[in-house]
């Protein structure tokens, strides 16, 4: 590169730390227009585009970087960030790991590789190159926090608590990280909670800036039985992000009632597009119900065991679903998309989750995803699978509306925020399980948190009966399990089973009853 090329290289650098892309765009444009075989130009033009939000473009400028320059590592971290984003999950891992010993001397690309590992379901591959980032530069925040949730989902929870701890003492008004280190251990008593109140009162920020910190506090309330202030924290928290979301229930509603109308017994019947997923020599094991059911819990026994491994919570199957539908839409799933994708070749369904899968896949002969989203998704399942497994979990349901209240989660459950809506999503649910339950028989195996919990050892080895596999210990002693776990109960899944959240919501009984009184009088039994 030459003088003049290196100096419009700096300052478009300069730019970007500043998030002048403008700048960046210009620079790039008259790199490329003086040298249109520059790697430089068209890395730019990448960072101009994924400022931009448009993935597929950036990624197509990161590849013709690699092309002209294949010692680009920076280029090579960027267009797997992209990958990822696309859920091009198997080319991301595939090029991170052919550059991982070239980002020895980046920290910024060292936390971005780590992040998109994250991304991907992969924390034991981000969590060395999250270390190395730190000790090379180890004032960043960012870098720190991304390897305390790392650390958390790996299990190493003392040291993600001193991490936090350490930010907390930089940063003491960080809503997130206050959070975080909550949900690490059982409170003590108030101290912390104390500090977070300090930080509300001596803020004016609109309450949906808060939602971490009520959450954070609601719980530790919580843990001290402090139950009708724990609950006001709650639903400070609820309140506030629906206050800003854009969602009605009824959409989701009707999604359901949509996919039990096509799901069928004539159309699962119908064997005109016969698929070959049997001829896979790996079988999938489905874990599905509401989240908060304990599907984690049952993931951690099952994956315990020598012939099963986990993937963990994967998108894939929606993926293929839309993708294959045909249909254009910003929403990640509509009642035009079921319609559509239960007119295609179940065979191409089957492929391209499996296809999507593999790069996650190792030895054993069966791999569990638990997504418990996919519970909409049984009737394509079983269709596309026939020698799948399908375990549905099943909880108190006044408990399981509660234990989902009180925790942050993404945008597949939004209904979750309000009790309201809480109450109308799980009538909804309820009658697709029943849906599900008349079509799929013996096929789906039923399992009811309250009983796993109480009786262990029973409920783990009708489990693995029904799943066609021998007893093992493991399966019992799945605490000892080290896989990584990056859901919502990843510190819990680290303890032996207990059923101190068995008719935990009796503590909340008064709060509670409007939605316990709608879900009796749609006919669902609540203890």
């Amino acid at each position: 590169m030459t003088d003049e090329l290196s100096q419009i290289s700096a300052t478009a650098r300069g730019a970007a730390r500043s998030q002048d892309w403008a700048q960046v765009d210009a620079c790039a444009r008259e790199i490329l227009r003086r040298d249109n075989t520059s790697a430089e130009g068209y890395f730019l033009t990448g960072l101009v585009l994924k400022a931009s939000r448009k993935p597929a473009m950036a990624a197509q400028s990161f590849e013709q970087a690699l092309v002209l320059d294949a010692d680009r590592y920076d280029a090579a971290v960027e267009l797997a960030n992209q990958y990822s984003i696309a859920r091009r999950n198997g080319d991301t891992a595939a090029l991170l790991a052919k550059y991982e010993e070239a980002l020895g001397n980046s920290p910024m690309y060292l936390d971005l590789a780590g992040t998109v590992y994250v991304d991907i379901g992969l924390p034991e591959r981000a969590w060395p190159l999250y270390k190395k980032a730190t000790e090379l530069q180890p004032g960043v925040d960012l870098f720190q926090a991304n390897l305390a949730a790392c650390g958390v989902y790996l299990g190493k929870v003392e040291e993600a608590k001193e991490i936090y701890q350490a930010l907390l003492q930089r940063f003491p008004g960080h809503r997130r990280n206050h959070y975080e280190l909550s949900r690490l251990e059982k409170a003590k008593d108030s101290t912390h909670i104390e500090q977070m109140k300090q930080i509300l009162r001596g803020s004016d920020s609109p309450p949906d800036e808060n939602v971490f910190i009520y959450y954070a506090i609601g719980k530790e309330l919580e843990d001290l039985g402090q139950w009708q202030e724990s609950f006001e924290f709650y639903q400070k928290a609820g309140d506030a992000v629906v206050s800003v979301a854009d969602y009605d229930v009824a959409t989701d509603v009707q999604l359901m009632d949509t996919i039990m109308g096509v799901c069928s017994a004539d159309w699962l019947a119908d064997a005109a597009d016969a698929c070959s997923a049997d001829d896979s020599a790996k079988t999938p094991i489905f874990i599905v119900g509401l989240p908060r059911t304990g599907t984690t819990l049952t993931e951690r026994i099952v994956s315990s065991h020598s012939q099963v491994e986990s993937i963990g919570e994967t998108l894939f199957l929606q993926m293929v679903l839309r993708r294959e539908s045909a249909v254009h839409s910003v929403e990640n799933m509509n009642p035009a998309i079921v319609e559509a994708v239960a007119r295609k070749d179940m065979g191409i369904i089957a492929k391209g989750y499996l296809d999507a899968v593999s790069y996650r896949l190792g030895e054993k002969p069966m791999f569990i995803d638990k997504l418990p989203f996919n519970f909409l998704f049984l009737g394509f399942i079983a269709k596309a699978y026939p020698r799948a497994r399908i375990i549905h979990l099943g909880r108190n349901p006044i408990d399981a509306c509660f234990s989902m209240y009180k925790q942050v989660f993404t945008w597949a459950y939004k209904f979750s925020y309000s009790l309201e809506g809480l109450g109308r999503y799980y009538v909804a649910y309820d009658r697709m399980r029943n849906h599900w339950r008349k079509l799929l028989g013996d096929r789906m195996i039923e399992v009811e948190y309250e009983s796993l919990v109480a009786n262990q050892e029973a409920e783990t080895r009708i489990l693995l009966d029904k799943l066609g596999l021998e007893f093992e210990q493991a399966c019992l002693d799945f605490d000892q399990n080290t896989a990584p776990s990056t859901t919502a109960s990843s510190v819990q899944v680290r303890e032996k089973v207990h059923t101190d959240s068995v008719n935990r919501w009796t503590r909340f009984s008064k709060q509670l009853q409007p939605l316990k009184e709608h879900l009796e009088s749609a006919g669902i039994k609540v203890e």
